[in-house]
């Protein structure tokens, strides 16, 4: 298996600020242009994530095992318990795909480039604690004249489709780049 290094890239902000749908859009376009991707979400909201309960995988897991994959018809679902998996090693798993784009949506204080969401004027505290923020998606009219006051990074109103759009364009250039240095 060829090594390969993708690009990370980060979609962050608080809950309901519309990470995963950015994602999500996002996802599908590196698709369209044949760019390979592959996420890693935050589990943000406290306690484990929701997954199949009482299915061979938990039983295995349930029962001791470290990790239980099961596959079929192409389908593949890791499950993985009782052990804390740094950012580090998630997107070390993902490089198995050999994807040419990692998306993360959420982990906010680590140092990956970001699009960072802003609801309102309440999550204007995050420009001060997020880092390599990239370009900034707002919800509220208006509020990128305080944003502009505060920093020259890029803006977008949530409604402009030049948000993904520019988003798009800079991952695209960012695979370019990384290709050339393979």
């Amino acid at each position: 298996m060829a090594l390969v290094t993708p690009v990370i890239f980060q979609v962050v902000g608080y809950q309901n600020s519309g990470k995963t749908t950015i994602t999500s859009k996002l996802i599908n376009l590196l698709a369209e242009k044949g760019v390979k991707t592959v996420t890693i979400k935050h589990h943000g909201h406290g306690g484990r994530p929701e997954y199949l309960p009482l299915k061979d995988t938990e039983k295995h897991v349930k029962a001791g095992a470290l990790a239980s994959i099961v596959e079929g018809n192409g389908s593949l679902l890791l499950q993985a318990e009782n052990h804390y998996y740094s950012l580090e090693d998630q997107i070390e798993l993902m490089t198995f795909f050999q994807p040419d784009v990692i998306l993360i949506e959420g982990y906010k204080l680590e140092s990956f480039p970001k699009l960072l969401l802003l609801r309102d004027e309440n999550d204007l505290s995050l420009l001060k604690r997020v880092s390599n923020i990239a370009a900034i998606v707002y919800w509220k009219d208006k509020m990128d004249k305080v944003i502009k006051l505060k920093t020259d990074i890029p803006c977008f109103h949530i409604d402009d489709k030049r948000a993904i759009t520019w988003t798009l364009k800079l991952l695209q250039e960012l695979v370019h780049k990384m290709d050339q240095k393979s």
